[in-house]
């Protein structure tokens, strides 16, 4: 597993991640023995990155994450955890970006990680009015002057948010939707973040599976997988599943790109190799529910660069196909 510097933190890390969302809640039912065996997968394949939120599960994923720190030897210390606040309740908005909300929270995941400072915490996609008030960036700070926390950063929706927070005095991270159906973080904000070496963490590099490249318009999802209760945004931001896309588009769109993939990959692992592509980009945090999901996703870490000229082709076919079709705040 290659490993990239992530921003000014000076810290190493796997340059493919692990996203645990799967893992909490909201795509469908995940077992115990199932989600540890994952995180375990992970590890043994060179992952030293798991992003995660207080909200998956309502605390499920940081505590399963706890557990496998502290029953693998050699992992607290070298796996680099990059958790969230802002969207746990109780206390709730807009309670949570208060000053003792934010304490709340903080203090409520290093319980449950078992650990005496957090790595990264992320605000979570947050209201943009209260990114724009500044006065919880305050709390953070004060809370990585007292050790809490070693570092802060910012889970966004658009980049108009990115492009504000990456600007925020001890702003470490940007966590942000990027693919090849999400492209406009290329020219909206990746020269800025290099300039100012804020690490870029890359979520849903896959689409919500729609680059897998399996899925057909027939398909259908467990009552409580995001991708059947919020493919058209009722619970939130509809960008956060299929890219903002209609889920029928999006899959006939997957399957324009096919023939684009170059031999001997699948549409997976070029999506995923396209994003490791732009030095930018600090690391991608696909997510998996089993280990061979996992395994699948590392592999991307292995694979030669795509070409310029495949990106040239991407880079249009996004631009002619897909950027018409993207929903919600981008």
């Amino acid at each position: 597993m290659n490993t990239r510097l992530f921003g000014r933190t000076g810290r190493r890390v796997s340059e493919v991640g692990l996203g645990t969302w799967q893992l909490g809640a909201g795509w469908g039912d995940v077992t115990e023995e199932t989600a540890l065996a994952t995180l375990r997968a992970a590890w043994d394949g060179g992952t030293t990155l798991f992003d995660t939120a207080d909200v998956y599960g309502m605390g499920r994923a940081e505590t399963l994450i706890g557990q496998f720190l502290r029953d693998t030897p050699g992992a607290r210390g070298r796996v680099y955890v990059a958790t969230k606040l802002g969207r746990f309740s109780p206390p709730g908005w807009p309670e949570n970006f208060s000053r003792a909300g934010v304490r709340q929270h903080t203090e409520a995941s290093l319980k449950r990680l078992g650990v005496d400072a957090l790595d990264l915490t992320q605000l979570h996609c947050v209201p943009f009015e209260v990114l724009k008030h500044g006065e919880v960036f305050e709390h953070l700070r004060e809370l990585k002057r007292e050790g809490k926390i070693r570092d802060f950063g910012v889970s966004v929706e658009s980049m108009e948010e990115a492009l504000h927070c990456v600007r925020q005095e001890g702003v470490a991270a940007l966590q942000i939707i990027f693919s090849i159906f999400r492209q406009k973080p290329i020219h909206a904000l990746f020269a800025q973040a290099k300039q100012r070496n804020v690490a870029i963490l890359v979520r849903l590099p896959l689409a919500s599976g729609l680059l897998g490249g399996k899925m057909t318009k027939g398909m259908t999802f467990p009552a409580n997988d995001h991708r059947n209760f919020n493919r058209d945004g009722q619970q939130f931001n509809v960008g956060e599943t299929f890219a903002g896309l209609p889920f029928e588009k999006g899959v006939e769109l997957a399957d324009a790109l096919k023939p684009l993939v170059p031999a001997g990959l699948t549409l997976g692992e070029m999506a995923l190799r396209w994003c490791l592509d732009f030095d930018a980009v600090s690391a991608i945090i696909p997510g998996a529910k089993n280990p061979a999901q996992v395994v699948a996703n590392a592999r991307a870490a292995g694979l030669e660069p795509l070409g310029a000229a495949l990106h040239a082709k991407l880079a249009d076919f996004y631009t002619r196909e897909v950027a018409a079709h993207i929903r919600g705040p981008y």
